[in-house]
């Protein structure tokens, strides 16, 4: 595959006008060849109703969780918010691949300009939006590295709604000014587990010293919101919708792509919940899903947290305390308290149903990176590219190189493209860790996989 002479020699960075931002999203469950199975209520174990979900989400919300419609239209209050940053560049790395001397072509699409540095506002800015709309005044949420939470305050803040957010207590130490961000939003930020809820007392009381984990964190804001009729709780990652308000990225990508005659060979992102890769890839996706088109998908996860590449697939809770429905995914139980790395957004026990589906299906290669390996690769990044990537971020930087030497090794022109889902400017004490040789790798054992594993009672 042959790139126009016009982006070998001149250009490096696409962009599009704002004209032509979508205005729909796509949910890829209309085309999936194997239907996902339904959540259940955590109680009955049956099939959970709309009833079941209006305590925690408005309306609007729980449709588009369950719809099969392939198009949905974004409102035109979402898209006036998204042209704040949207559309977003795609950006050729020639230096990187001139560093490592590949015939491969690397892509990234760049999230890291929105305004709190991260995708996140995509969909804190929809959830906030389908609140208001329904009249809702608070809303709970929680956060690991602070990318959401930072985003959700962000769009509450657009919206006039109270923000009350439970971030883990090791990122609420490790990324102070992702904290203070939110206090700049006017949200309320609380370390997770907390004395506040039974929730938050009971993780404290059988170990005083939790590093806390997203599972802790949810089961503390959703504790919070089924307390108050006019309080909601918000997700960042794993729910349908969510993953469907992310979809713009690769939609945007899609159209960049195309104006530029290529088509990406080889897609990367960064899993944790799923949100930003299933964002960037489904929309590619829908081609091999009907189509058949040969593209290759890598989603890459934490060594330290291997969900995908070391889980298993079944249903569990998405909290710790097992207030959430059961859900269908890829899991490493909902007790597990990932170890303390610097990517506090991929230190989730659970990956997204949607995600997890198409693993199930093989239609997504997943793969496993440790932290420092990763961080290697982000300051080669960061010194070819001028951009520092979130921590998040690097393990799918890592992806990439490794590719792009693999097509060095085997003389293949191939086209890569990630999603480079965040810049790295609030996290630069895990790169001054890095530095000075304090990073360490977190070995998880396959007994404490399966302890884990044993705790799920379905």
């Amino acid at each position: 595959m042959k790139i126009k002479n016009l982006i070998e020699e001149k250009t490096n960075i696409f962009f599009l006008d704002q004209k032509e931002m979508p205005d729909v999203w796509y949910n890829i469950q209309a085309d999936l060849k194997n239907s996902l199975k339904p959540p259940l209520h955590p109680a009955t174990k049956q099939p959970i109703s709309l009833e079941d979900m209006l305590p925690l989400f408005p309306l609007g919300l729980i449709e588009q969780e369950t719809s099969k419609e392939k198009w949905i239209s974004i409102p035109s209050e979402i898209i006036d918010i998204y042209r704040l940053w949207r559309p977003t560049p795609l950006i050729r790395a020639k230096r990187l691949e001139q560093y490592l001397q590949t015939p491969a072509k690397i892509f990234y699409k760049y999230e890291g300009v929105s305004p709190t540095g991260s995708h996140k506002p995509n969909s804190a800015i929809a959830q906030a939006f389908y609140n208001k709309k329904e009249g809702i005044r608070k809303i709970t949420t929680e956060t690991g590295a602070g990318q959401w939470g930072s985003s959700l305050a962000f769009a509450c803040s657009l919206f006039d709604i109270e923000c009350e957010i439970y971030m883990v207590k090791v990122s609420y130490h490790q990324k102070p000014y992702r904290k203070t961000m939110m206090q700049m939003f006017g949200a309320k930020v609380i370390p997770s587990p907390s004395h506040l809820t039974e929730a938050g007392r009971k993780v404290l009381f059988e170990n005083p010293d939790s590093p806390g984990s997203l599972g802790i964190a949810i089961s503390e804001a959703i504790e919070v919101a089924l307390k108050d009729e006019k309080t909601k709780y918000s997700l960042g990652s794993v729910l349908n919708f969510v993953l469907l308000h992310q979809t713009i990225i690769g939609l945007e990508a899609k159209i960049q792509f195309e104006k530029l005659g290529i088509q990406p060979d080889i897609l990367i992102g960064s899993v944790g919940g799923g949100s930003n890769f299933a964002g960037f890839t489904f929309p590619f996706l829908e081609k091999k899903l009907t189509n058949h088109r040969d593209l290759k998908v890598i989603a890459v996860e934490p060594a330290a947290c291997p969900t995908l590449t070391r889980g298993k697939f079944t249903y569990d809770f998405g909290d710790t305390i097992g207030m959430t429905p059961l859900l269908p995914m890829y899991t490493l139980g909902h007790n597990f308290i990932p170890s303390p790395i610097h990517a506090g957004g991929l230190r989730y026990h659970g990956a997204a149903p949607l995600v997890s589906q198409l693993v199930l299906d093989q239609y997504i290669e997943p793969r496993a990176y440790h932290q420092k390996e990763c961080f290697e690769s982000a300051i080669k990044f960061a010194k070819t590219q001028g951009i520092i990537p979130a921590p998040e971020s690097s393990h799918a930087v890592h992806c990439a190189i490794q590719e792009a030497i693999q097509c060095r090794e085997k003389n293949q022109e191939k086209i890569i493209a990630f999603n480079l889902s965040g810049h790295g400017h609030l996290d630069l004490s895990a790169y001054e860790s890095y530095l000075e040789g304090k990073l360490e790798d977190y070995e998880l054992y396959d007994e404490e996989i399966q302890k884990n594993l044993a705790s799920i009672r379905f």
